[in-house]
């Protein structure tokens, strides 16, 4: 029941990150040639406008660079997210960051004598076939000049970059690395196997795990806050100097997301408060109790239905799901999550908690997983982030360097339809009643967490920063109360709450992101209203959802989902999954019944 150290993981069970360096040492001589690069890098200065054979030439040297540079980046936050307590990890991990903010600075003056090149001559330079491996991003570009600052400014800003993102390591090394847990009945608590806790059956371990859990947060609580302070701060700093309107407006810019898809998302997540707060008052029948509290709200609506499964049989599992998509699309997953290794499979000391894809542009589409085989939650997990890897994939094929990188947004679409399909696969072959209840009860449960729950976080961060955006300053009892008055909101009178149970607001690492989670919610209602498309039409709609798949960074989201077949502009997407929640829900108790 003890958790490994990295050193007893079999190989076979890490991924192979040969695709980016084959060792340690590689990495170092690629570390040396970014450095030369750097050096060099102010020489092209004034080469940008020079005419069109001086900016070319330039833009292949920029390529060149910003593949390395992604290349060692990657590489060493895969390591450090592996095992953040080893020294060789962390030291990779600040080499790096200092190595990008070296390189930011010598490039400083890259973006603003990209964009003072006029009008005319720039209009020219997108339609001139030459410049087709970099039209998408000089177009994007040209969307930041008046966000972009002066040479001096921006390379201010690029050395402050690693000073800035002191806040973010910090959390993480103290949640993940430093925080200990203990243990309950043999089993040892931390950030990965909390959640296993939950969802026991047995409701005394579950509230004794919830207290000795949120006690060591507590315990922290004030560096926590400070911690979450500064990232915010952090946010409102780079967005005053860039001279946007808020910290979110920031945020969303990159997109072309206006603002009112953000409260539209977070209006229509309150219209559906009666059908949120009707499934807790369902959870409680169910789980037949006389109050439901915060440590029963993640346990399964139905009981008595195990699942522990090895990782090999959960692949097959996934495989059979994604069918619908398929044979292609199929077979390079099996590929990723077994023999060329995309995948990082268990849990060990110093590990990063929880789930990720993540990969460059010359490397394998990583996945990072603490798989157990004790919840559905990890057959859910391992086709949630093969969604992101097989998006990376087919972007990876489908474009240049430049315009391969698609949006978070779009991202959230690719992972939550997969989910979608394993739910609609596991349901049509389920055994009897009781084991479709329990999958519809686990699809409420992720429409929960992924819609409604993930609204919750993306209102906090908003009330957070305009808080300190108005001139109120964050404190540890201002954070608290923020969130518990959220708690309270989204969960209802009828839920019970512990004096601490606002921790949880000083726990999500996702904050230190700010302005993201609400790609989630957004996410999963594309994903919803795509998958409906693609299982009640034909190979015309499978071909629409692929083609988004491939079309990477090469259009604004909005317009990517648009030509998918969904509109998130009109907000209509979310009003559909709420009315989809409130529709399993009335399948749900007609089963129960």
């Amino acid at each position: 029941m003890e958790t490994k150290q990295r050193s007893e993981i079999k190989e076979t069970d890490k991924w192979d990150l040969s695709s980016l360096f084959a060792s340690p040492a590689d990495w170092d001589k690629g570390l040396h040639e970014l450095e030369g690069m750097t050096t060099e890098a102010p020489s092209y200065k004034g080469k940008l406008i020079a005419g069109k054979a001086s900016l070319l030439s330039t833009f292949a040297w920029y390529e060149k660079v910003s593949i390395l540079a992604e290349r060692l980046g990657c590489y060493a936050m895969l390591e450090y997210n592996a095992d953040a307590s080893d020294g060789e990890n962390i030291r990779r991990y600040a080499l790096v960051s200092q190595a990008y903010s070296d390189l930011g600075a010598a490039l400083s003056f890259f973006a603003p004598e990209l964009l003072s090149i006029d009008d005319k001559t720039y209009a020219s330079y997108l339609d001139d076939p030459d410049f087709l491996p970099y039209k998408v991003f000089m177009a994007k570009n040209r969307r930041f000049k008046e966000h972009v600052l002066d040479e001096k400014d921006e390379k201010i800003l690029a050395l402050q970059g690693e000073c800035g993102s002191t806040a973010h390591l910090t959390f993480s090394d103290l949640t993940n690395v430093d925080m200990e847990f203990g243990s309950i009945d043999g089993k040892p608590l931390t950030q990965s196997t909390f959640s296993t806790f939950m969802i026991s059956p047995d409701r005394n371990l579950r509230k004794k795990a919830y207290d000795q859990f949120y006690q060591v947060f507590l315990a922290h609580q004030h560096t926590l806050g400070r911690l979450y302070e500064g990232s915010v701060k952090q946010d409102i700093f780079i967005s005053k100097v860039r001279n946007y309107p808020s910290s979110r407006a920031m945020a969303l810019y990159p997109d072309k997301v206006d603002g009112a898809v953000y409260d539209s998302l977070v209006s229509s997540v309150h219209d559906g408060f009666d059908d949120l707060h009707h499934f807790y008052e369902v959870k409680r029948k169910a789980l037949h109790l006389d109050k439901l509290a915060h440590w029963d709200v993640y346990t399964p609506l139905v009981g008595g239905i195990s699942y522990n499964t090895s990782y090999d049989d959960a692949v097959g599992t996934v495989c059979k799901a994604l069918q619908p998509l398929g044979q292609s699309y199929v077979d390079t997953i099996h590929a990723g999550l077994t023999g060329e290794r995309w995948v990082d499979r268990y849990e060990n000391k110093g590990k990063r908690s929880g789930a990720f894809s993540s990969g460059c542009f010359t490397s394998k589409p990583y996945i990072l997983l603490n798989y157990t085989g004790e919840t559905l939650n990890d057959l859910f997990t391992m086709i949630h982030e093969g969604g992101h890897s097989m998006h990376s994939y087919y972007s990876k094929k489908n474009n240049p360097f430049f315009q391969y990188d698609y949006t978070i947004f779009e991202a959230e679409v690719a992972s939550t339809f997969n989910e979608q399909l394993l739910a609609h696969y596991l349901l049509d072959h389920a055994k009897d009643d009781q084991t479709k209840a329990f999958i519809i009860g686990k699809q409420l449960d992720d429409i929960v967490a992924t819609l409604f729950r993930q609204t919750m976080f993306a209102e906090f961060e908003d009330k957070a920063h305009k808080s300190v955006e108005g001139g109120e300053p964050l404190t540890i009892e201002s954070i608290r109360t923020m969130y518990g008055s959220l708690l309270h909101e989204y969960f209802g009178d009828k839920v019970e709450f512990a004096p601490y149970s606002d921790m949880e607001g000083l726990r999500i690492p996702h904050f230190y992101s700010a302005f993201y989670v609400y790609k989630y919610a957004t996410g999963i209602s594309a994903a919803i209203a795509l998958c409906e498309k693609v299982l009640n039409g034909g190979e015309k709609e499978r071909n629409d959802y692929l083609s988004f798949l491939k079309s990477g960074g090469s259009l604004y989201p909005m317009e990517s989902l648009r030509k998918a077949g969904v509109d998130m502009q009109s907000g209509e997407a979310v009003k559909e999954a709420i009315a989809h929640f409130r529709k399993l829900l009335s399948e749900f108790e007609t089963l129960l019944k």
